[in-house]
C-alpha cells in the first residue's frame, strides 16, 4: 500500500535524516550560492510533536550563523508565512533553552538568522520562485513593513529551478522520481505508478 504522504516523507528522509546530511548541505549550498563542505557543522533541530504538541516541521537545522527551515508542500498553502513564524518561534525557544541564553538580562542575545524555504511540487502551475508574505494575511493592511515574515516558495517540479537542480543532484532525483509517478498515474493505479517509478 502506497503511503498517501509519500512525497513529504521521502523529502524528509532525503534531506532531514542524520545519515543524509550530505544531501542537506548540497541543497543548502544550491539555494544560497555557498560552497560549504563540512557536514559535521550542521545541527539538525527539526521539531517533532513528541516535544511540541501538534507543532512539527519538515526539516530545520543550524549551519554557522543561519537557522534554516525547509518545508515541503504538494498542495499550495498561502498560510506558510504564518506557519513558519510559529515554527521559528518554537525553534528559537528550543535554541535559547539548549544554549542557556538569558533573554531577560542587559546583554543582547545573539541568535542564528532565519532562512525559510518552501519546496512546492504539486500539480498547479507556479513560477520558479514566489515570495509569500505574512502581511498579506493582515485583516487591516499595514504598509509600514514593521511586522513581516516571508516564505520563499521554490517550485521543484520537473523543468523548474534548473540551476538549483543542477547544483543539488538529490533534489533533481527527487523531482525526477515524482515526475515519473505523475506520468505513470495517467495510465495505471497509484500502486503500480509508484512501483514503476521505483524501478526506474
Amino acid at each position: 500500500t502506497v503511503n498517501s504522504k509519500n512525497k513529504d516523507l521521502l523529502f524528509r528522509f532525503i534531506f532531514g535524516a542524520e545519515e543524509n546530511k550530505g544531501h542537506l548541505l548540497s541543497l543548502y549550498n544550491a539555494i544560497n550560492n555557498t560552497n560549504y563542505t563540512e557536514t559535521d557543522d550542521i545541527e539538525i533541530n527539526t521539531l517533532s510533536d513528541v516535544i511540541y504538541i501538534r507543532v512539527k516541521n519538515d526539516v530545520s537545522f543550524i549551519l554557522y550563523s543561519d537557522m534554516s527551515l525547509y518545508e515541503h508542500q504538494s498542495t499550495f498553502n498561502p498560510n506558510m508565512p504564518l506557519r513558519g513564524m510559529i515554527y521559528f518561534s518554537n525553534l528559537y525557544s528550543q535554541f535559547i533553552s539548549e544554549h542557556c541564553k538569558n533573554i531577560y538580562g542587559k546583554t543582547l542575545v545573539k541568535i542564528p538568522a532565519p532562512r525559510y524555504t518552501v519546496f512546492y511540487n504539486g500539480y498547479d502551475s507556479y513560477p520558479d520562485k514566489l515570495e509569500l508574505k505574512l502581511s498579506d494575511a493582515f485583516e487591516t493592511p499595514d504598509p509600514s513593513g514593521q511586522f513581516e515574515w516571508t516564505a520563499t516558495m521554490l517550485n521543484i517540479n520537473q523543468g523548474h529551478n534548473q540551476e538549483i537542480m543542477a547544483k543539488c543532484q538529490a533534489l533533481f532525483q527527487y523531482s525526477d522520481f515524482n515526475a515519473k509517478i505523475k506520468e505513470n498515474k495517467q495510465s495505471m493505479s497509484i500502486e503500480d505508478a509508484v512501483d514503476k517509478a521505483v524501478d526506474y
